[in-house]
């Protein structure tokens, strides 16, 4: 199954990652020591770069470094390497400098320093080199789609878009009379019909000769969902809701969910007890107004809330009306502008979560005004208020930076309706 597929494909990529991590420490102690670095000095390096490495990969998580649907070029993957390796060098220096004593006590100044450049390029070429294995057409499964529609295009763009998951395609516009002989000729592993078979017997009839040949065989929709991990809202109707969304299936979720919601805004809150003194200093300082910023918001069913944020913005930024965010928004002071980078103004939220109106996450909770206006532009926009909004989401972590725009909050809701 292409799910399968790439999930597997991700667990190579983070195992290189593994290995390039290792080799780079081990290249570094041989650099800084000698030929064969002793047998005690990598035994003492092993457990606290162990512990640096561990905390590195979450960096690459975060960083959605293991997402395979996005395509990086040299320069991107160098640019995104550089930024993911300036964050690990400053959690090493916490690391070894704050916390040695209770791990161990090397401050290793020449030999992190190495290690960064080391693993910086090793991993750089461990990903140029499995980019390029998992594109080779003696690895890729090729996909069929058969049928004629804008959707069946858009998959077919997608695909070719995003070589490096793995799949070649080819579309046609119907089924030849022997669909399983051109299957053969063709070496197709995958069968995607842009028709409903229910309602088109002559065309399923064909795909089920194909069955026996070992191809996996999928409806449009759910291939296209799979391969960008969002829905074509322009594409579905409402019965697609009805197949998908069983709300008595997912209470024990939603019980686990609310908990670790609870758990983890109470550690948010006692974390950020000797920031926000800080913070709300520099906003008062800054700018007059407000330090804490409320807004009503849509939530859950509909039901309205008041959002709380620290100020990011200048006092009386709506007074013509509600306005979009946009990127480098004017409207931003410079402390607001680190703080929206950094997260940092949604400090104040944690209470909404507490108080059960917002979860950790979910789609982001959206104003009345615009809700009402992108509901009536935008097929299914409603149907995102059937999950509670949360700090971030699917769409926030793929979709556009910002909501700013028809267009924009209709990509979003592709990937809200995904989740």
């Amino acid at each position: 199954m292409p799910n399968l597929l790439i999930r597997t494909k991700q667990i190579i990529l983070l195992l290189g990652d593994l290995v390039s991590l290792y080799l780079a420490l081990y290249l570094t102690l041989w650099a800084r020591y000698g030929f064969s670095p002793e047998k005690v000095s990598w035994e003492r390096h092993l457990s606290p770069f162990s512990l640096l490495f561990f905390a590195w990969l979450l960096v690459f998580f975060i960083n959605d470094f293991y997402d395979l649907r996005t395509s990086y070029n040299t320069n991107n993957l160098i640019n995104l390497l550089f930024k993911i390796f300036i964050i690990n060098g400053i959690i090493a220096v916490i690391l070894f400098y704050f916390f040695s004593p209770f791990i161990d006590s090397i401050r290793p100044q020449r030999i992190l320093i190495i290690d960064l450049i080391f693993s910086l390029v090793i991993v750089f070429f461990w990903r140029k080199i499995f980019f390029n294995f998992i594109k080779s057409e003696k690895i890729t499964n090729r996909v069929l789609i058969i049928g004629d529609s804008p959707l069946g295009d858009l998959l077919f763009e997608e695909i070719n878009r995003r070589s490096q998951l793995g799949y070649t395609t080819v579309k046609i516009e119907q089924a030849p009379d022997d669909l399983k002989a051109h299957c053969l000729a063709n070496n197709i592993n995958i069968l995607v019909s842009t028709n409903d078979l229910k309602n088109d017997e002559k065309t399923a009839r064909k795909i089920f000769d194909c069955l026996s040949l070992g191809v996996e065989v999928y409806n449009l929709n759910s291939f296209y969902e799979q391969i960008t991990n969002r829905i074509p809202v322009e594409h579905i109707e409402h019965s697609w809701f009805l197949e998908n969304l069983t709300e008595h299936s997912k209470k024990f979720y939603d019980i686990v969910k609310r908990a670790l919601d609870v758990f983890l805004a109470i550690i948010g809150l006692v974390a950020a007890v000797p920031l926000s003194p800080i913070i709300a200093l520099i906003i008062k300082l800054e700018s007059p107004g407000p330090i804490i910023f409320k807004q009503i918001r849509v939530g859950k069913n509909g039901k309205e809330f008041l959002a709380m944020k620290f100020r990011s913005m200048v006092d009386g930024a709506e007074q013509n009306g509600p306005q979009w965010a946009t990127k480098n928004d004017p409207r931003m002071t410079r402390f607001g502008s680190l703080m929206r980078k950094t997260r940092l103004d949604e400090i104040p939220q944690l209470l909404n979560i507490l108080r059960g109106e917002m979860s950790f996450v979910g789609p982001r909770p959206e104003r009345p005004e615009f809700v009402s206006l992108l509901s009536e532009k935008i097929p299914f926009y409603r149907e995102r208020l059937l999950v509670k909004p949360g700090l971030t989401g699917w769409a926030q972590l793929n979709g556009p930076a910002y909501g700013g725009s028809e267009q924009e909050s209709l990509e979003k809701l592709k990937y809200d309706l995904y989740y």
